[in-house]
């Protein structure tokens, strides 16, 4: 019996495998995009009226990170117009960007594109090009679909991927916790599931396209994970750092990706 349960969970998971579009490669996805769209957006609503959102008339931060956003957005959407696989994908996408007033050194960015940035980043990116590689490389987890990825590879740990996706379609208690610790949403969470090395070397190599298509210079990326590195001081790492591995080979591995990287770059107004 037991090794009849453990064939059908192989088979299940290797059902699970899709192809991403945008990455070429096969993934493990449990659990259908629309449903954790719709989740996302429950959870990313209730985030905002629970936390302090800097408005945007008024503040030139808030007004940089939505215009950071919007610059990023356009240029994948305009990117992948001729790709009719991937553009029908974007359509699902309702991209909001919110600055949010805390310290937290941190940003996300949920599927269907729900990004939060918080002000205690900032001074660490310094520019506007520094923020489009954060928001870049987040925005690039959630076209991968790495949430998804977690999600589902923690289900198949638990052997429960098809009770899951119910819960998660319902979005029930059991869901909501699984989905939190997959996505890292706020400082609350006690445990987030780290992405895999597979899943960072994407996010890098994609945030820094995305962000050179939308005119931002993608080499601010080299020097803002040396100030991410040394924003610690000795003392616990930034949020973003939990998740987000930045040792010495982070920045060799960014700087072999730059080549491919600036073939995209033009300044805005060039």
């Amino acid at each position: 019996m037991k090794r009849i349960l453990v064939a059908a969970t192989v088979i299940a998971l290797m059902a699970g495998c899709s192809r991403n579009a945008i990455t070429g490669r096969n993934q493990l996805s449990l659990f259908n995009e629309s449903d954790i769209q719709s989740m996302a957006a429950t959870e990313y609503a209730q985030f905002l009226s629970q936390n302090k959102v800097v408005a945007t008339s008024g503040s030139k931060d808030a007004e940089m990170v939505r215009r950071v956003g919007q610059r990023l957005t356009n240029a994948i959407n305009s990117f992948y117009a001729n790709q009719p696989e991937i553009a029908q994908e974007l359509q699902q996408y309702k991209w909001e960007y919110n600055l949010v007033d805390s310290k937290e050194v941190n940003a996300w960015c949920m599927p269907g594109g729900k990004i939060v940035v918080y002000t205690g980043l900032l001074p660490i990116t310094q520019n506007e090009a520094a923020l489009a590689a954060v928001v870049g490389h987040e925005i690039a987890h959630a076209l991968a679909k790495h949430g998804n990825e977690r999600m589902s590879q923690q289900a198949g740990q638990q052997l429960a991927g098809q009770a899951l996706q119910v819960a998660i379609a319902n979005k029930t208690p059991a869901a909501q916790n699984l989905f939190m610790g997959a996505f890292g949403i706020g400082s609350q969470v006690g445990l987030l599931l780290p992405f895999s090395r597979k899943q960072e070397l994407e996010a890098d190599r994609y945030g820094l396209i995305y962000s050179a298509m939308a005119g931002y210079n993608p080499q601010e990326a080299i020097a803002l994970w040396e100030r991410m590195a040394q924003a610690s001081g000795g003392q616990k790492p930034p949020e973003i750092l939990s998740t987000h591995p930045a040792e010495a080979t982070r920045i060799q591995k960014l700087q072999e990706m730059m080549p491919e990287a600036l073939k995209y770059y033009k300044p805005i107004g060039k």
